[in-house]
């Protein structure tokens, strides 16, 4: 999957943002003399650079599977102007790089689901099996389920401990950023006026890593969770822990890293029993709050024993 600075360089981008928005103005005019007023836009770009563009023009709202953004309307009407960007092919899919596991920003936990991936992936998929329904499954993506940025978002913890970085595409620039750095609270992203979440980045150093992915709600299905971890273990050739990466979700306004149990962890011996060596002040970063689901206490209970539980499944599989 190319990225854009690669496929185009920024003179035609210019000149077709131009174009973008001479056409949205004139379509605004049309509307304005002959139906009476402004009204809503709806924009259906094909292709990437078509889609920025538009985007950068209009200052729209994105509009990609649907599965967050026509519930969060209630009973309001839609913004003034809506890009659709379903369409655009060139977001949607999984590429293998030689460094990074490329996954488009439209790709569907469907896809997820459907594509063989490296083990380290587990949790990844064990978490598209816990995001709505089938129906939501095929239509959510794994960008709106990041910029959505909700703290009970299950897609989060699992691309946190594989150290993923998101890759942020406007009519000007394409940068990219670690996922911890952006999401920055609850229902807040660093990204941009104009920026389209195109790809997440996976970095190929945990392949053969076993990782799971564990969430407690008030049922099986259909849920919003009460708390949530993902962890991924790799051991070195002894059976000792090299690497250990542990995420905690719903417990606070964003999903954190237990980083200070991960460093607790390295060099001890990946085996059976391992989690008796968690204890409760491991999860002191934690935040969690009373409401509806569950008390704060009751979460900060849960999210140890779901810690433990899954760090007794990853060192069985080493």
């Amino acid at each position: 999957m190319a990225r854009l600075q690669d496929k185009w360089p920024i003179s035609p981008r210019k000149r077709l943002y131009k174009q973008q928005r001479l056409g949205i103005q004139t379509l605004k005019a049309v509307r304005s003399r002959y139906f009476g007023g402004p009204g809503p836009l709806y924009l259906k770009p094909k292709t990437l650079l078509e889609a920025v563009s538009v985007l950068a023009s209009s200052g729209g709202q994105i509009l990609a599977g649907g599965t967050d953004f026509y519930p969060a309307l209630g009973e309001r009407l839609p913004p003034p102007d809506v890009v659709d960007i379903s369409s655009v092919r060139e977001m949607r899919g999984i590429s293998f790089e030689p460094d990074w596991i490329r996954i488009g920003g439209l790709t569907t936990w469907t896809d997820i689901l459907r594509t063989p991936l490296p083990k380290c992936f587990d949790a990844v998929k064990s978490a598209a099996r816990e995001i709505g329904s089938i129906q939501i499954q095929n239509r959510g993506t794994v960008a709106g389920n990041l910029c959505n940025a909700s703290p009970a978002a299950d897609g989060v913890p699992p691309f946190l401990v594989l150290d993923a970085q998101v890759e942020l595409t406007s009519a000007t620039e394409t940068r990219r950023i670690p996922l911890d750095q952006f999401i920055t609270g609850n229902r807040k992203t660093a990204r941009k006026p104009g920026e389209l979440l195109t790809s997440v980045l996976v970095p190929r150093t945990a392949d053969v890593a076993p990782s799971t992915f564990l969430k407690l709600g008030a049922r099986r299905y259909l849920v919003i969770s009460i708390s949530m971890v993902a962890v991924v273990l790799q051991a070195d050739n002894h059976k000792r822990i090299a690497q250990a990466r542990i995420a905690v979700g719903s417990c606070s306004a964003v999903a954190r890293r237990l980083t200070d149990l991960e460093k607790h962890l390295l060099g001890l011996p990946a085996t059976a029993g391992i989690s008796q060596l968690v204890t409760a002040d491991h999860l002191s970063p934690l935040s969690p709050i009373d409401d509806v689901r569950a008390t704060a206490s009751y979460r900060r209970d849960a999210s140890l024993t779901l810690v433990r539980r899954a760090l007794e499944t990853c060192a069985r599989s080493l």
